[in-house]
């Protein structure tokens, strides 16, 4: 959990805050905080009263976006900081096309690990 970088808020279209993702995901707070600790979503502190928030692309029909945590595994292993996992994942990609995050949502998992692998190159 880390404070964010303007860049990279400008760049994530949408934030939940915790409690916002415990209702959709339809568990306790606490367990999406497990869900931050464990590295399976990326919470930032944002606005005046540095609230802890997830992108809210990260949740799709009340559920964690499938390929999600294995692409953070996999940016994680190639030392990716929390803030550069959000830059690569928000950060529009012609060749895709869309944001890698964007792509997760679409059910193009597959190539978006592929591509998080090809950067530990």
């Amino acid at each position: 959990m880390t404070e964010i970088d303007a860049n990279i808020d400008g760049l994530v279209p949408a934030w939940l805050t915790l409690p916002d993702i415990a209702e959709r995901l339809d568990v306790e707070v606490t367990r999406v905080r497990q869900l931050v600790k464990e590295g399976q979503l990326i919470a930032v502190r944002r606005g005046e009263n540095r609230v802890l928030q997830v992108p809210a692309d990260f949740i799709k029909d009340d559920k964690v976006v499938k390929g999600l945590v294995g692409t953070l595994t996999l940016l994680k292993d190639d030392g990716f900081t929390d803030e550069e996992m959000l830059e690569w994942l928000f950060t529009p990609d012609e060749t895709l096309p869309g944001t890698p995050a964007q792509a997760l949502r679409e059910n193009r998992g597959t190539e978006v690990k592929r591509r998080a692998q090809a950067l530990a190159v």
